[in-house]
């Protein structure tokens, strides 16, 4: 870019929103998630308020928008749900769980091998530069892989793109899914907002949720902020030594601010970089949950679980939104919650190593 013509990058910079204090774009932002999220809300959408605001962030980013969700927040998002799915695990779970171990391996391996010869074709076909496939097609660990994908050299905006296009794909279809599957059976029932609550187990989830939180982040934990706390949780829960209340103006809230964190990472400037990356990643992406779809009637067979709740087990990720949408329909939450853990554990443990291999002999 030339000193002497300064029109040329201006003009990303201040299009759309850009120009716009940040305190308008926020209105904007609220409004939309608040049309959109009733909209979805009424016509019995599961996780409108989170769908909702994902789609208005996505529109408000890639008009431009600069505003971004302080980490400080997602912080808070992430021990919030963590604590709220703790608050339904029960302990016959882990009974399920260890009497049908290797099947469930099996799914979480299947998944996983499969996204990786999604991004091993595309690398090989040379669609994308360098390895950026490989480490973009990982269904999963979306921040270890762009850490690695940053030392290979490869194309990191590219990477976060399809991680980013990934989850809005799965999220989606899950919901999507949920509606049609349960026929409005649910709609209807009023949500009492703000009805009242016990203060003190109310207090104390909290407490639990913010230790958990800070202790994932002190020892390094992948997703720690969200795993530490749901694993804390689910003991204390299980035990009866806690018990987990949240109030719904709070869920809401951070289902809000999850939507708007994923919704406005869809930049203009990352939307137009990865415009020649779209068909195949889209491809790509409905590979994995076609496959994830025949793993989930393979789940119906062998456990006989019901059809939405092995859908939504063997959604490849992301876990935070496929959790909201979980318990936003008539499913068993704690076994979805159970495998896609247990899938984010494995993929964060072997995903980098298996995506450093490939890409040195793509």
């Amino acid at each position: 870019m030339k000193p002497e013509q300064p029109a040329t990058p201006m003009p990303p910079k201040n299009a759309g929103m850009g120009h716009l204090h940040q305190a308008v774009q926020w209105f904007v932002l609220v409004a939309l998630s608040l049309v959109f999220a009733a909209v979805l809300e009424a016509i019995g959408i599961p996780a409108g308020l989170l769908m909702g605001p994902m789609a208005a962030g996505a529109i408000v980013g890639m008009n431009g928008g600069t505003i971004r969700l302080p980490r400080q927040f997602f912080f808070c998002v992430q021990f919030i749900l963590a604590m709220m799915i703790a608050g339904s695990m029960r302990p016959d779970l882990f009974a399920t769980l260890s009497g049908n171990w290797p099947l469930f391996l099996a799914v979480i391996l299947s998944v996983i091998s499969v996204s990786t010869l999604s991004g091993w074709t595309i690398t090989r076909m040379r669609i994308l530069p360098g390895t950026t496939a490989i480490w973009g097609s990982s269904a999963g660990a979306a921040s270890t892989m762009l850490l690695m994908a940053d030392a290979y050299g490869a194309d990191v905006r590219l990477v976060a793109f399809m991680q980013y296009l990934r989850v809005v794909f799965v999220a989606s279809a899950a919901a999507l899914v949920a509606h049609f599957w349960v026929s409005g059976a649910e709609a209807g029932q009023p949500t009492a907002w703000f009805e009242p609550i016990a203060a003190l187990p109310f207090l104390a989830t909290l407490a639990v949720g913010v230790a958990g939180g800070l202790l994932g982040k002190v020892l390094r934990v992948p997703a720690g902020a969200f795993l530490v706390p749901f694993a804390i949780g689910s003991a204390l829960n299980v035990s009866g030594t806690l018990t987990i209340e949240l109030p719904q103006w709070l869920l809401a809230l951070s289902f809000a601010l999850l939507g708007w964190n994923i919704g406005l990472g869809f930049t203009r400037s990352i939307v137009a970089h990865a415009r020649r990356a779209f068909l195949p990643t889209v491809v790509s992406i409905l590979v994995l949950m076609a496959f994830s779809g025949l793993l989930a009637l393979l789940l119906i067979k062998a456990v006989g679980i019901d059809p939405l709740t092995a859908y939504l087990a063997t959604s490849p990720g992301g876990l935070d939104s496929i959790a909201v949408i979980a318990a936003s329909s008539d499913v068993d939450l704690p076994f979805v919650m159970a495998l896609q853990t247990a899938r984010l554990l494995i993929i964060t443990l072997i995903g980098p190593v298996l995506a450093r291999f490939v890409a040195d002999r793509a």
